[in-house]
């Protein structure tokens, strides 16, 4: 299955292909030239910058991929994720498959879970010297400037926990509140907390807003794994972490660059 990388170097591709053809239109040319510039750039932050998360698509509950605005196709990645975890409540496991349609990939619902969790693998990546990255190992990339094997993960709380989260089973980087109880609306405090293997982490770099505002500047979390700030929206919330940890395999690569998200949604009033 080819990945978002793969994708962005076949268009860019293409778009070479077109500006050759068009050789008798300057402006033309010109025009594809930068087309492929945009899209070597996209390469380069599909690693890096890309999460999951939890959301409604279309009245049913979603496990999308993406960046920001950018809602990218999940059904292509629904192999490379490695699994689907849910509970009430309580805290106790409950069912929920991961249903692959044809346009989403989405969560059966039935058992009601109050939190879901889920993992994606996104392999292992190397930026070559030109810039480009492909999806292979340092080993397999002698001139690679950056390398890593990249993980996505991304918990959602659907219900009402009785207490606060504690860490979820497989999440190896986690975002989770502090306290049990949600804010009711934008613009109130809310602490949040970044494990590491079931532990606080110093240094993870927080998104209050991934998907509005990717781009704020991130805050950093001290000794006790935890930051604050007002939370941005009346509705749809999608806080992002990110933190690189070491290498499982050395040998292909050099990081494991991490990004985890925690997603919920206030409701709106009676309309």
């Amino acid at each position: 299955m080819k990945s978002c990388a793969l994708v962005c170097r076949c268009v860019v591709s293409e778009g070479s292909c077109v500006a050759s053809e068009a050789g008798g239109s300057a402006g033309r040319s010109w025009l594809m030239r930068a087309v492929a510039v945009i899209g070597l750039l996209g390469v380069a932050m599909a690693c890096n910058a890309h999460g999951v998360w939890f959301a409604q698509r279309s009245g049913q509950m979603a496990l999308v991929y993406g960046h920001g605005a950018e809602d990218l196709d999940m059904v292509r990645r629904y192999e490379r994720v490695r699994e689907v975890r849910a509970f009430d409540a309580a805290g106790l496991p409950v069912e929920a498959a991961l249903l692959k349609g044809p346009q989403l990939v989405t969560i059966d619902m039935s058992a009601k879970p109050a939190v879901l969790a889920a993992v994606l693998d996104n392999g292992y990546w190397s930026k070559r010297a030109d810039g480009t990255w492909v999806n292979r190992g340092r080993d397999e990339v002698p001139d690679a400037k950056e390398n890593g094997r990249f993980i996505k993960y991304a918990v959602r709380i659907e219900g009402a926990p009785v207490a606060a989260l504690s860490s979820i089973p497989g999440q190896v980087l986690q975002i989770l509140p502090v306290s049990a109880k949600l804010p009711r609306h934008a613009n109130e405090q809310m602490a949040v907390r970044v494990l590491f293997h079931g532990r606080p982490v110093a240094g993870a770099r927080v998104v209050r807003d991934y998907v509005t505002d990717p781009d704020a500047k991130a805050l950093v979390t001290g000794k006790d794994g935890t930051v604050t700030f007002r939370l941005r929206n009346h509705g749809l919330n999608v806080i992002a972490a990110m933190f690189d940890g070491p290498p499982d395999d050395p040998v292909r690569a050099a990081k494991t660059g991490m990004l985890a998200t925690l997603s919920f949604a206030l409701e709106h009033g009676p309309e």
